[in-house]
């Protein structure tokens, strides 16, 4: 799931993704507009004249920048209708940025729903996200054969797990919890998408994906 997030940004967008970005390592209630415009560079005085609704604006908007970044970057993951694949995106670019950012990054779109209570419209567009995300995945599944109801029941389960072992991973200081849980979703893809192949098919698919436990 690699994705640019391209050249340098106009003060507005800078200041969403400074939010995002802050939203990620402190949450939603330390993050202050203080932090922002440091964050960002913005002129201090433009913070206002960009979100005349003031952080809970800012907060919802840069709640909904992260989760069409990463739905971005899920659509094209799954370009090559290859959810397993897809699967595998997700999980390392978590992992990944994880690493990069000494597990104090986590999910901006799940601080939002944590701290909803302060912020209903972020909690709104926290749940959106994640609907999106799930859909995504539940449409790859469903082309694939696997039934409606199950493509569904697969994709909430995936995003939930990924969304936990984040948690676990920060709290650990270490990747494997979501290592773990990828290889766990991974088998159970799997299976869902041999159901709806021949037996032949099935018995080739299976046979290559066996990952280390450690």
């Amino acid at each position: 799931m690699r994705q640019s997030q391209g050249g340098k940004a106009n003060p507005r967008k800078q200041m969403i993704k400074s939010t995002a970005r802050l939203m990620r390592e402190r949450g939603v209630e330390a993050t202050s507009f203080a932090d922002v415009v440091a964050h960002s560079g913005a002129p201090r005085g433009s913070i206002y004249h960009h979100f005349p609704g003031g952080k809970a604006q800012l907060v919802e908007e840069a709640t909904r920048y992260g989760g069409d970044f990463i739905a971005a970057g899920m659509a094209a993951a799954l370009e090559e209708d290859d959810p397993l694949s897809a699967l595998d995106d997700f999980a390392e670019y978590w992992r990944t940025s994880l690493i990069r950012s000494d597990f104090s990054a986590g999910c901006p779109v799940a601080a939002a729903a944590i701290e909803g209570d302060q912020n209903p419209a972020a909690r709104e567009a926290a749940g959106q996200a994640f609907n999106r995300w799930e859909q995504l995945f539940a449409r790859a599944l469903q082309r694939k054969g696997v039934a409606r109801a199950r493509a569904r029941s697969l994709a909430t389960t995936l995003v939930a797990a990924i969304e936990g072992a984040i948690i676990l991973a920060r709290a650990q200081r270490s990747g494997v919890p979501i290592e773990r849980v990828a290889h766990e979703l991974h088998t159970s893809l799997r299976d869902a998408l041999g159901e709806n192949l021949p037996s032949s098919a099935r018995a080739s698919r299976r046979r290559p994906g066996r990952a280390s436990s450690d």
